[in-house]
Protein backbone atom coordinates (compact mmCIF):
# COMPACT_ATOMS: atom_id res chain seq x y z
CA UNK A 1 0.00 0.00 0.00
CA UNK A 2 1.24 3.52 -0.45
CA UNK A 3 2.88 5.20 1.87
CA UNK A 4 0.77 8.25 3.46
CA UNK A 5 1.59 10.07 6.67
CA UNK A 6 -1.58 9.68 9.28
CA UNK A 7 -2.24 9.59 13.16
CA UNK A 8 0.19 6.36 15.04
CA UNK A 9 -1.28 4.93 18.21
CA UNK A 10 -0.57 2.24 21.26
CA UNK A 11 -2.53 -0.02 23.42
CA UNK A 12 -1.83 -1.05 26.83
CA UNK A 13 -3.38 -3.88 27.96
CA UNK A 14 -3.80 -4.74 31.50
CA UNK A 15 -3.96 -8.04 33.99
CA UNK A 16 -1.74 -10.20 35.97
CA UNK A 17 -4.61 -12.68 34.32
CA UNK A 18 -3.78 -11.43 30.35
CA UNK A 19 -0.01 -11.35 31.12
CA UNK A 20 -0.05 -15.00 32.16
CA UNK A 21 -1.86 -16.31 29.65
CA UNK A 22 -4.99 -16.99 32.16
CA UNK A 23 -7.30 -15.24 29.76
CA UNK A 24 -7.00 -14.62 26.34
CA UNK A 25 -6.53 -10.76 25.48
CA UNK A 26 -8.95 -9.78 22.55
CA UNK A 27 -9.21 -5.94 23.36
CA UNK A 28 -5.76 -5.62 21.76
CA UNK A 29 -6.84 -7.24 18.30
CA UNK A 30 -10.39 -5.52 18.70
CA UNK A 31 -9.08 -1.94 19.27
CA UNK A 32 -6.50 -2.34 16.40
CA UNK A 33 -9.04 -2.94 14.15
CA UNK A 34 -11.36 -0.51 14.91
CA UNK A 35 -8.06 1.79 14.68
CA UNK A 36 -7.23 0.57 11.17
CA UNK A 37 -10.54 1.22 9.59
CA UNK A 38 -10.26 4.55 10.79
CA UNK A 39 -6.75 4.85 9.24
CA UNK A 40 -4.99 5.29 12.08
CA UNK A 41 -1.79 3.57 12.41
CA UNK A 42 -0.68 0.81 15.02
CA UNK A 43 2.64 0.95 16.09
CA UNK A 44 2.41 -1.40 19.59
CA UNK A 45 0.33 -3.53 21.79
CA UNK A 46 1.49 -3.82 24.97
CA UNK A 47 0.98 -6.15 27.53
CA UNK A 48 1.44 -5.68 31.18
CA UNK A 49 0.53 -6.85 34.45
CA UNK A 50 -1.16 -5.22 37.59
CA UNK A 51 2.02 -3.56 38.77
CA UNK A 52 1.74 0.12 38.87
CA UNK A 53 5.17 0.57 38.36
CA UNK A 54 5.26 -1.41 34.66
CA UNK A 55 1.90 0.20 33.67
CA UNK A 56 3.87 3.84 34.09
CA UNK A 57 6.84 2.74 32.32
CA UNK A 58 4.87 1.21 29.46
CA UNK A 59 3.14 5.21 29.19
CA UNK A 60 6.00 6.79 29.62
CA UNK A 61 7.26 4.43 26.38
CA UNK A 62 4.37 4.95 24.51
CA UNK A 63 4.50 8.86 25.36
CA UNK A 64 7.93 9.56 24.05
CA UNK A 65 7.52 7.05 20.78
CA UNK A 66 5.82 9.65 19.06
CA UNK A 67 1.92 7.83 19.76
CA UNK A 68 -1.03 10.43 18.91
CA UNK A 69 -2.82 8.13 21.12
CA UNK A 70 -2.75 5.91 23.54
CA UNK A 71 -5.17 3.35 25.08
CA UNK A 72 -5.42 1.48 27.87
CA UNK A 73 -7.63 -2.01 28.77
CA UNK A 74 -8.35 -2.96 31.85
CA UNK A 75 -7.64 -2.01 35.68
CA UNK A 76 -10.72 -0.03 36.42
CA UNK A 77 -12.82 -2.04 39.14
CA UNK A 78 -13.09 -1.07 42.59
CA UNK A 79 -10.73 -3.75 43.71
CA UNK A 80 -6.73 -2.62 45.05
CA UNK A 81 -5.61 -3.69 42.12
CA UNK A 82 -7.58 -1.60 39.88
CA UNK A 83 -5.33 0.59 39.53
CA UNK A 84 -4.81 2.34 35.92
CA UNK A 85 -6.84 5.40 36.14
CA UNK A 86 -4.61 6.22 39.12
CA UNK A 87 -1.48 5.65 36.85
CA UNK A 88 -2.86 7.31 33.92
CA UNK A 89 -3.89 10.37 36.24
CA UNK A 90 -0.50 10.40 37.71
CA UNK A 91 0.88 9.91 34.30
CA UNK A 92 -0.83 13.04 32.98
CA UNK A 93 0.36 15.14 35.55
CA UNK A 94 -3.71 15.17 36.21
CA UNK A 95 -4.75 14.71 39.89
CA UNK A 96 -7.19 12.85 40.84
CA UNK A 97 -10.45 14.52 42.66
CA UNK A 98 -14.11 12.62 43.66
CA UNK A 99 -16.67 13.32 41.14
CA UNK A 100 -19.60 12.93 43.50
CA UNK A 101 -22.34 13.05 40.86
CA UNK A 102 -20.42 9.92 39.46
CA UNK A 103 -20.02 8.36 42.49
CA UNK A 104 -23.74 8.75 42.49
CA UNK A 105 -24.58 7.09 39.48
CA UNK A 106 -21.98 4.11 39.74
CA UNK A 107 -24.02 3.45 43.15
CA UNK A 108 -26.91 3.13 41.40
CA UNK A 109 -25.91 0.84 39.27
CA UNK A 110 -24.29 -1.67 41.71
CA UNK A 111 -27.59 -1.59 44.10
CA UNK A 112 -29.45 -2.29 41.27
CA UNK A 113 -27.39 -5.27 40.36
CA UNK A 114 -26.82 -6.55 43.88
CA UNK A 115 -30.28 -6.73 44.55
CA UNK A 116 -31.12 -8.27 41.08
CA UNK A 117 -28.11 -11.08 41.13
CA UNK A 118 -29.58 -11.65 44.95
CA UNK A 119 -26.05 -10.52 46.26
CA UNK A 120 -25.52 -9.59 50.26
CA UNK A 121 -22.87 -6.63 50.26
CA UNK A 122 -20.67 -4.81 52.83
CA UNK A 123 -21.84 -1.24 52.79
CA UNK A 124 -18.81 0.06 53.77
CA UNK A 125 -16.80 -2.01 51.26
CA UNK A 126 -19.18 -1.33 48.75
CA UNK A 127 -18.80 2.47 49.44
CA UNK A 128 -15.32 2.54 49.17
CA UNK A 129 -15.20 0.60 46.04
CA UNK A 130 -17.84 2.90 44.35
CA UNK A 131 -15.54 6.13 45.58
CA UNK A 132 -12.40 4.64 43.79
CA UNK A 133 -14.24 4.12 40.52
CA UNK A 134 -15.53 7.55 40.99
CA UNK A 135 -12.28 9.20 41.22
CA UNK A 136 -11.38 11.27 38.15
CA UNK A 137 -8.50 12.87 36.49
CA UNK A 138 -8.90 16.98 36.40
CA UNK A 139 -9.85 17.71 32.83
CA UNK A 140 -10.66 14.63 31.87
CA UNK A 141 -14.08 13.00 29.98
CA UNK A 142 -15.87 10.66 31.34
CA UNK A 143 -17.24 7.79 29.12
CA UNK A 144 -20.40 6.42 30.69
CA UNK A 145 -20.13 2.76 32.44
CA UNK A 146 -21.95 0.24 30.52
CA UNK A 147 -20.81 -2.11 33.48
CA UNK A 148 -19.80 -0.64 36.64
CA UNK A 149 -16.61 1.42 35.65
CA UNK A 150 -16.63 4.69 33.90
CA UNK A 151 -14.58 4.96 30.81
CA UNK A 152 -11.84 8.46 30.83
CA UNK A 153 -10.27 10.28 28.19
CA UNK A 154 -7.32 11.76 30.01
CA UNK A 155 -5.16 14.82 27.98
CA UNK A 156 -1.41 15.40 29.32
CA UNK A 157 -1.34 18.26 31.49
CA UNK A 158 -1.07 21.90 30.33
CA UNK A 159 2.69 22.15 29.86
CA UNK A 160 3.66 19.05 29.05
CA UNK A 161 4.22 17.14 25.93
CA UNK A 162 2.36 13.56 25.13
CA UNK A 163 -0.49 12.03 23.67
CA UNK A 164 -4.05 11.98 25.44
CA UNK A 165 -4.69 8.37 27.20
CA UNK A 166 -8.56 6.67 26.48
CA UNK A 167 -8.86 4.62 29.66
CA UNK A 168 -11.13 1.72 28.82
CA UNK A 169 -12.76 -0.85 31.21
CA UNK A 170 -11.35 -4.64 30.33
CA UNK A 171 -14.96 -7.00 29.91
CA UNK A 172 -15.19 -6.80 25.80
CA UNK A 173 -18.62 -6.76 26.85
CA UNK A 174 -18.03 -3.02 27.94
CA UNK A 175 -15.48 -1.90 26.38
CA UNK A 176 -16.42 -2.31 22.93
CA UNK A 177 -20.16 -0.63 23.43
CA UNK A 178 -18.24 2.20 25.23
CA UNK A 179 -15.57 2.95 21.93
CA UNK A 180 -17.49 4.57 19.90
CA UNK A 181 -18.05 7.06 22.61
CA UNK A 182 -14.23 7.78 23.41
CA UNK A 183 -13.43 7.90 19.91
CA UNK A 184 -16.03 10.45 19.01
CA UNK A 185 -14.38 12.64 21.85
CA UNK A 186 -13.05 16.33 20.32
CA UNK A 187 -9.94 15.02 22.35
CA UNK A 188 -9.45 11.68 20.67
CA UNK A 189 -10.47 13.67 17.03
CA UNK A 190 -8.14 16.06 17.61
CA UNK A 191 -5.51 13.73 18.04
CA UNK A 192 -6.19 11.84 15.42
CA UNK A 193 -6.38 14.66 12.73
CA UNK A 194 -4.29 12.81 10.41
CA UNK A 195 -5.96 9.69 10.06
CA UNK A 196 -7.89 8.81 6.85
CA UNK A 197 -10.75 6.78 7.11
CA UNK A 198 -10.33 3.19 5.41
CA UNK A 199 -12.75 0.57 3.78
CA UNK A 200 -12.14 -3.50 4.28
CA UNK A 201 -13.38 -6.16 2.37
CA UNK A 202 -12.90 -9.34 2.30
CA UNK A 203 -12.64 -12.55 -0.19
CA UNK A 204 -12.64 -16.28 0.53
CA UNK A 205 -11.09 -18.77 -1.67
CA UNK A 206 -11.25 -22.68 -1.37
CA UNK A 207 -8.82 -24.92 -2.75
CA UNK A 208 -6.36 -22.50 -4.09
CA UNK A 209 -2.63 -23.34 -2.42
CA UNK A 210 -1.03 -20.72 -0.81
CA UNK A 211 1.44 -20.46 -2.88
CA UNK A 212 -1.03 -20.09 -6.17
CA UNK A 213 -2.40 -17.27 -4.71
CA UNK A 214 1.17 -15.55 -4.27
CA UNK A 215 2.02 -16.16 -7.56
CA UNK A 216 -1.32 -14.35 -8.83
CA UNK A 217 -0.86 -11.31 -6.27
CA UNK A 218 2.41 -10.72 -7.70
CA UNK A 219 0.90 -9.89 -11.12
CA UNK A 220 -1.65 -7.44 -10.13
CA UNK A 221 -1.45 -4.03 -9.02
CA UNK A 222 -1.72 -3.13 -5.73
CA UNK A 223 0.05 -0.10 -5.09
CA UNK A 224 -3.22 1.29 -2.96
CA UNK A 225 -4.21 -1.66 -1.27
CA UNK A 226 -3.17 -3.08 1.85
CA UNK A 227 -3.79 -7.11 1.32
CA UNK A 228 -2.94 -9.64 3.92
CA UNK A 229 -3.53 -13.44 3.34
CA UNK A 230 -5.18 -15.79 6.02
CA UNK A 231 -4.87 -19.55 5.45
CA UNK A 232 -8.06 -20.95 8.16
CA UNK A 233 -8.99 -24.62 7.66
CA UNK A 234 -7.94 -25.28 4.82
CA UNK A 235 -9.86 -21.58 3.88
CA UNK A 236 -7.79 -18.29 2.40
CA UNK A 237 -9.56 -15.48 3.17
CA UNK A 238 -8.00 -12.10 1.60
CA UNK A 239 -8.85 -9.32 3.68
CA UNK A 240 -7.85 -5.74 1.70
CA UNK A 241 -7.97 -2.16 3.58
CA UNK A 242 -8.00 0.84 1.33
CA UNK A 243 -8.83 4.45 1.30
CA UNK A 244 -11.99 5.67 -0.12
CA UNK A 245 -10.59 6.94 -3.24
CA UNK A 246 -9.02 3.19 -4.48
CA UNK A 247 -12.21 1.88 -4.36
CA UNK A 248 -11.99 0.89 -8.35
CA UNK A 249 -8.27 -0.70 -7.72
CA UNK A 250 -10.05 -3.11 -5.20
CA UNK A 251 -12.57 -4.18 -7.76
CA UNK A 252 -9.61 -4.24 -10.22
CA UNK A 253 -8.14 -6.33 -7.74
CA UNK A 254 -11.29 -8.73 -7.36
CA UNK A 255 -11.29 -9.39 -10.80
CA UNK A 256 -8.20 -10.58 -11.31
CA UNK A 257 -8.73 -12.91 -8.56
CA UNK A 258 -11.51 -14.21 -10.22
CA UNK A 259 -10.32 -14.34 -13.85
CA UNK A 260 -7.15 -16.54 -12.85
CA UNK A 261 -9.28 -18.65 -10.12
CA UNK A 262 -12.61 -19.00 -11.24
CA UNK A 263 -14.93 -20.04 -8.59
CA UNK A 264 -12.11 -21.45 -6.14
CA UNK A 265 -13.18 -17.37 -5.32
CA UNK A 266 -16.03 -18.58 -3.80
CA UNK A 267 -17.33 -15.91 -2.12
CA UNK A 268 -16.20 -12.67 -3.41
CA UNK A 269 -18.47 -10.46 -1.34
CA UNK A 270 -17.06 -11.86 1.94
CA UNK A 271 -20.12 -13.84 2.98
CA UNK A 272 -18.36 -17.15 4.55
CA UNK A 273 -19.09 -20.91 3.80
CA UNK A 274 -21.51 -20.69 6.72
CA UNK A 275 -23.35 -17.49 5.27
CA UNK A 276 -23.60 -19.46 1.53
CA UNK A 277 -25.18 -22.58 2.60
CA UNK A 278 -27.55 -21.29 5.05
CA UNK A 279 -28.86 -18.79 2.36
CA UNK A 280 -29.19 -21.30 -0.36
CA UNK A 281 -30.76 -23.56 1.58
CA UNK A 282 -33.22 -21.01 3.07
CA UNK A 283 -33.68 -19.51 -0.64
CA UNK A 284 -35.06 -22.84 -2.12
CA UNK A 285 -36.67 -24.04 1.06
CA UNK A 286 -34.44 -27.17 1.34
CA UNK A 287 -33.46 -29.50 4.62
CA UNK A 288 -30.55 -30.86 5.75
CA UNK A 289 -29.44 -33.43 7.83
CA UNK A 290 -26.13 -35.23 9.57
CA UNK A 291 -24.96 -38.48 10.63
CA UNK A 292 -21.19 -37.88 11.74
CA UNK A 293 -18.75 -40.24 13.17
CA UNK A 294 -15.46 -38.62 13.62
CA UNK A 295 -17.12 -35.56 14.11
CA UNK A 296 -19.60 -36.33 16.46
CA UNK A 297 -22.18 -33.95 15.96
CA UNK A 298 -19.78 -30.64 15.07
CA UNK A 299 -21.14 -30.23 11.76
CA UNK A 300 -24.81 -30.29 12.81
CA UNK A 301 -23.57 -27.64 15.44
CA UNK A 302 -22.00 -25.33 12.92
CA UNK A 303 -24.95 -25.79 11.22
CA UNK A 304 -27.24 -24.40 13.77
CA UNK A 305 -24.83 -21.57 15.11
CA UNK A 306 -26.89 -19.03 12.69
CA UNK A 307 -30.47 -17.71 14.50
CA UNK A 308 -33.14 -19.34 12.24
CA UNK A 309 -31.22 -22.55 11.22
CA UNK A 310 -34.44 -24.61 12.71
CA UNK A 311 -35.81 -23.20 9.14
CA UNK A 312 -33.63 -25.81 7.28
CA UNK A 313 -31.82 -28.07 9.63
CA UNK A 314 -33.95 -30.80 10.89
CA UNK A 315 -31.48 -32.51 13.27
CA UNK A 316 -28.39 -34.83 13.63
CA UNK A 317 -26.90 -38.15 14.20
CA UNK A 318 -23.90 -38.79 16.46
CA UNK A 319 -22.69 -42.62 15.11
CA UNK A 320 -19.89 -43.16 16.82
CA UNK A 321 -19.99 -46.91 17.24
CA UNK A 322 -20.25 -49.16 14.62
CA UNK A 323 -23.75 -50.15 16.09
CA UNK A 324 -24.82 -46.78 16.43
CA UNK A 325 -24.42 -46.71 12.34
CA UNK A 326 -26.49 -49.39 12.07
CA UNK A 327 -29.04 -48.89 14.62
CA UNK A 328 -29.60 -45.06 14.17
CA UNK A 329 -28.18 -44.43 10.32
CA UNK A 330 -29.73 -47.88 9.11
CA UNK A 331 -25.97 -48.74 7.81
CA UNK A 332 -26.00 -52.06 6.92
CA UNK A 333 -23.57 -53.98 9.05
CA UNK A 334 -22.38 -56.20 6.99
CA UNK A 335 -21.30 -53.49 4.62
CA UNK A 336 -19.24 -52.43 7.45
CA UNK A 337 -17.95 -55.35 8.05
CA UNK A 338 -16.98 -55.66 4.38
CA UNK A 339 -15.13 -52.59 3.89
CA UNK A 340 -14.82 -51.31 7.01
CA UNK A 341 -16.19 -47.89 8.95
CA UNK A 342 -14.37 -45.53 7.70
CA UNK A 343 -15.02 -45.45 3.67
CA UNK A 344 -16.49 -43.99 0.97
CA UNK A 345 -19.75 -46.54 1.15
CA UNK A 346 -20.42 -45.77 4.69
CA UNK A 347 -19.94 -42.64 4.12
CA UNK A 348 -22.17 -42.62 1.28
CA UNK A 349 -24.71 -44.81 3.58
CA UNK A 350 -25.15 -41.90 6.42
CA UNK A 351 -25.95 -39.49 4.20
CA UNK A 352 -28.57 -41.45 3.17
CA UNK A 353 -29.36 -42.68 6.46
CA UNK A 354 -29.69 -39.38 7.40
CA UNK A 355 -32.09 -38.22 4.96
CA UNK A 356 -33.74 -40.97 4.98
CA UNK A 357 -34.29 -40.91 8.82
CA UNK A 358 -35.05 -37.52 9.54
CA UNK A 359 -36.91 -36.57 6.43
CA UNK A 360 -34.66 -34.32 4.25
CA UNK A 361 -33.42 -33.08 1.03
CA UNK A 362 -30.11 -32.64 1.79
CA UNK A 363 -27.62 -35.57 3.86
CA UNK A 364 -24.43 -35.34 4.88
CA UNK A 365 -22.01 -38.58 6.00
CA UNK A 366 -18.89 -38.07 7.75
CA UNK A 367 -16.62 -40.59 8.79
CA UNK A 368 -12.80 -40.68 9.33
CA UNK A 369 -10.08 -41.40 11.69
CA UNK A 370 -9.17 -38.18 14.04
CA UNK A 371 -6.73 -39.73 15.85
CA UNK A 372 -4.16 -39.67 17.62
CA UNK A 373 -4.61 -43.60 17.55
CA UNK A 374 -6.50 -45.98 15.36
CA UNK A 375 -4.57 -45.46 12.05
CA UNK A 376 -3.39 -48.08 9.94
CA UNK A 377 -1.06 -48.27 6.37
CA UNK A 378 -4.10 -47.80 4.55
CA UNK A 379 -6.36 -45.44 6.72
CA UNK A 380 -3.18 -43.28 8.34
CA UNK A 381 -4.65 -40.83 11.20
CA UNK A 382 -6.44 -37.84 9.58
CA UNK A 383 -8.25 -40.49 6.60
CA UNK A 384 -12.16 -38.63 6.87
CA UNK A 385 -14.55 -39.80 4.33
CA UNK A 386 -17.31 -37.60 3.39
CA UNK A 387 -20.99 -37.59 1.14
CA UNK A 388 -23.23 -35.16 0.68
CA UNK A 389 -26.30 -36.84 -1.30
CA UNK A 390 -30.21 -35.86 -2.34
CA UNK A 391 -32.37 -38.19 -3.74
CA UNK A 392 -30.99 -37.57 -7.35
CA UNK A 393 -27.38 -37.08 -6.62
CA UNK A 394 -24.52 -37.19 -4.61
CA UNK A 395 -20.36 -36.11 -3.73
CA UNK A 396 -18.18 -37.80 -2.09
CA UNK A 397 -14.79 -36.97 -1.25
CA UNK A 398 -11.87 -39.08 0.74
CA UNK A 399 -9.36 -36.35 2.55
CA UNK A 400 -6.75 -36.75 4.47
CA UNK A 401 -6.71 -33.75 7.16
CA UNK A 402 -3.85 -32.53 8.41
CA UNK A 403 -3.18 -31.53 12.22
CA UNK A 404 -4.23 -33.06 15.62
CA UNK A 405 -7.36 -34.24 16.56
CA UNK A 406 -8.89 -31.01 17.11
CA UNK A 407 -8.04 -29.70 14.43
CA UNK A 408 -8.96 -32.99 12.05
CA UNK A 409 -12.27 -32.45 13.33
CA UNK A 410 -12.71 -28.85 13.46
CA UNK A 411 -10.97 -28.74 9.44
CA UNK A 412 -13.96 -31.66 8.25
CA UNK A 413 -16.52 -29.52 9.21
CA UNK A 414 -15.19 -27.03 7.14
CA UNK A 415 -14.52 -29.65 4.09
CA UNK A 416 -18.19 -30.68 4.64
CA UNK A 417 -20.03 -27.33 4.20
CA UNK A 418 -18.22 -26.55 1.01
CA UNK A 419 -19.11 -30.00 -0.21
CA UNK A 420 -22.67 -29.77 0.52
CA UNK A 421 -22.16 -25.96 -1.39
CA UNK A 422 -20.84 -27.57 -4.22
CA UNK A 423 -24.07 -29.87 -4.44
CA UNK A 424 -26.45 -27.07 -4.11
CA UNK A 425 -24.43 -24.76 -6.67
CA UNK A 426 -24.51 -28.07 -9.01
CA UNK A 427 -28.00 -29.04 -8.36
CA UNK A 428 -28.96 -25.03 -9.16
CA UNK A 429 -27.20 -24.99 -11.97
CA UNK A 430 -29.10 -28.22 -13.18
CA UNK A 431 -32.58 -26.14 -13.34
Amino acid sequence: MAERAGARAGIVVTGTEVLTGRVTDRNGPWLAEQLRLAGVDIAHVVVVGDRPEDLTRSLEFLATSGMDLVITSGGLGPTADDLTAEVVAQAQGRPARLDTDLESRVGGIVESLSRGRGWRTDPEATAAGVRKQAMVPEGATVLEPVGTAPGLVVPVAEGRSGPPVVVLPGPPSELQPMWPDAFGTAVVQEALRGAVELRQSTVRMWGVPESQLSATMRGLDLADLEVTTCLRDGELEIVTRYGPSSQEAYDAFVAGLVDEHGERVYSPDGRTVDDLVADTLLERGWTIATAESCTAGLLAGRLTERAGSSAYVLGGLVVYSNQAKHDLAGVDSALIERVGAVSEEVAEALAAGARERLGTDVGVGITGVAGPGGGTAEKPVGTVHFCVSTATDSVARRVQVPGDRAAVRQRSTTIALHLVRELLARAGSDG
